[in-house]
């Protein structure tokens, strides 16, 4: 189960103000098997009862908790429930969910920087940035999306970044 940490992360946004999210840790195991799926320039895959990227492994727990959502791949612009890239694993988003994800895409002037999970619960709604600890940090294009979404009144409760490790990292120092 992820664990929320402390200090939480501060970020500093592209207009000076600074925000602090929460943030939560998780290890995966690493796929040890063949791959039998474009690896999108070898993205690291995880065994969660099966192959799957971080982002739908993430998508995967909060599922469990009661959420729905989407991976929201940025990469092909497409919201995805699974993969293989096929048509079955692409989905589309209910009403109220695009009205929110099209405002803030329009508001922000910027092509990607969606956090990579898209969740939502009744009208509570959740963006998950993964970042694998010690190697991965948010970028500019996310802070803005952030930024956006918080002045166009998403509370900053509906963020969390999700720190994710291989089983194995944790163990090299």
């Amino acid at each position: 189960m992820p664990y929320l940490v402390w200090p939480p992360e501060e970020l500093n946004l592209l207009s000076g103000r600074s925000v602090v999210i929460a943030k939560c840790r998780y290890s995966f195991k690493p796929w040890v098997g063949p791959v039998p799926f474009d690896t999108y320039g070898r993205k690291v895959v995880l065994d969660v009862g099966g192959p799957v990227f971080a982002e739908l492994a993430i998508l995967r727990i909060l599922e469990k908790a009661g959420w729905d959502g989407v991976w929201v791949d940025s990469y092909r612009r497409k919201f995805r429930k699974c993969w293989p890239d096929s048509p079955l694993c692409c989905c589309e988003l209910p009403d109220p969910e695009q009205g929110l994800f099209n405002n803030i895409r329009q508001l922000s002037d910027w092509r990607g920087g969606c956090f990579d999970v898209f969740a939502w619960k009744r009208s509570d709604h959740l963006f998950v940035e993964a970042k694998r600890r010690g190697k991965d940090r948010i970028r500019n294009s996310q802070r803005k999306w952030l930024e956006t979404a918080l002045t166009s009144g998403v509370p900053l409760e509906s963020f969390l970044i999700f720190e994710w490790e291989l089983a194995n990292d944790s163990q090299d120092g």
